[in-house]
């Protein structure tokens, strides 16, 4: 019989809190909380041989701005005072960084009432923007055509793999790599008990999951039902063989009924482009390409009834983003509404990301961060982009729970 790992009255505690996942949210937590609170012992259990394997090391390393966040949400006020303290943060550190500005470019007139909402959204997250008219746009791009854009000066690039190795250092807590959690005892009088694939016990007074992609079931198994399901939806990404066509960020206007931000072009700090990324149904948790199957993960997924009214209610949408999976002429002629000297031949294939997008069981995609109190347990269950941006006021917030359920807060 296997035995059944325990939190017991007068065990010695490993650590005061437990913090599962390394990525950028998971070590930005575990990096505030001791700043808030010196001497706190932190844990961080990442699954991977290094930090940032995931969602953190697998985007287009924007350093977000903060115009699309509905004002007054999470999103909106972490990600523009994020976006402030990441260029900061990578200045003080020597961390690779640029604010290049972005254009928000509309290429049909059906785009410019929204277009024209993004400026008025923009301003009342007090971020500021530039309106350019169709001239006006090649100043910034000069091979970029639309007709009309926003200017927004605060965005930048960076290193967020750089960011999360650094954060893991200065945090000055334990981090155990290969440490994939497969079992946790809550007793809500005592405190957790964590087991490993490798058989390895830890135990804590307080657990903080931030495990990404596997937030929900993380809770699940803590004991708390979380009331939504991670579904994947895969990014996928080419290279520009001639970067010299753009100069900074270029991105659609963004269709407000979904969280994604479209196929855009990204100036990295290394002086690549990348394009992409598109959203198709990822068939596994860490489904990075078509092949990447997982039964189990994809039942689960399925057996979610939000997964099926997502599809019924967006399935034009998940239609097109599927043809330009399967077609790179496909996902070419999106490239070229932005930039039309583009071709099939300058998409050099790169790296996918997946996103961990809550979706609730009546198939709301989450759209703000969503971060849920159990006993002696704090869960961050929505964390995508822009969670990288925003992730220094994330795990500030997450690290004031977490020492409140501690008793230190």
């Amino acid at each position: 019989m296997r035995e059944v790992v325990q939190v017991r009255s007068g065990f010695a505690y490993d650590c005061d809190v437990l913090v599962i996942g390394g990525g950028i949210v998971g070590l930005s937590t575990a990096y505030a909380i001791t700043r808030a609170a010196p001497g706190t012992r932190v844990t961080v259990l990442e699954k991977e041989s290094g930090p940032a394997r995931h969602q953190t090391g697998r985007n287009s390393g924007v350093i977000h701005s903060g115009i699309y966040y509905r004002p007054g949400s999470l999103k909106a006020r972490y990600a523009v005072r994020g976006a402030a303290e990441m260029v900061k943060f990578c200045a003080e550190y020597g961390i690779d960084h640029a604010v290049t500005g972005k254009l928000i470019v509309a290429t049909e007139r059906e785009e410019l009432p929204r277009l024209h909402a993004l400026v008025q959204r923009g301003r009342e997250n007090g971020i500021p923007v530039r309106e350019l008219g169709s001239p006006q746009i090649t100043e910034y791009e000069p091979e970029v055509r639309g007709l009309a854009a926003i200017h927004v000066g605060s965005t930048g690039v960076c290193d967020f793999v750089g960011v999360a190795r650094q954060l893991a250092d200065a945090s000055g807590a334990e981090i155990r790599y290969g440490a994939q959690v497969v079992q946790v005892d809550r007793r809500p009088a005592l405190g957790v008990a964590v087991r490993t694939a490798r058989g390895d016990v830890v135990r804590g007074r307080v657990l903080v999951n931030c495990a990404g992609l596997r937030c929900d079931e993380i809770a699940r198994t803590t004991g708390d039902e979380p009331d939504m399901r991670i579904v994947p939806f895969r990014g996928e990404y080419y290279e520009l063989a001639r970067p010299e066509l753009v100069r900074g960020l270029v991105y659609p206007v963004p269709d407000p009924a979904f969280p994604f931000l479209g196929v855009h072009l990204t100036r990295g700090f290394d002086g690549g482009v990348h394009i992409g990324p598109n959203a198709v149904p990822a068939l596994a948790r860490e489904g990075y390409d078509w092949r990447t199957v997982r039964p189990r993960e994809l039942g689960a997924t399925l057996a979610w009834p939000g997964s099926w009214r997502i599809a019924r209610r967006h399935w034009r949408y998940g239609a097109g983003e599927l043809h330009r999976s399967l077609s790179k002429a496909a996902f070419t002629e999106a490239v070229r509404r932005l930039l039309p000297a583009v071709t099939e031949e300058d998409l050099l294939p790169t790296p996918a990301g997946v996103r961990a997008q809550a979706v609730l069981r009546d198939g709301t995609l989450v759209d703000d961060f969503l971060i849920k109190e159990g006993a002696r347990a704090v869960h961050v269950l929505n964390a995508p982009s822009p969670a990288a941006t925003a992730s220094l006021p994330i795990g500030r917030e997450v690290a004031r729970l977490a020492l409140r359920a501690l008793g230190t807060g």
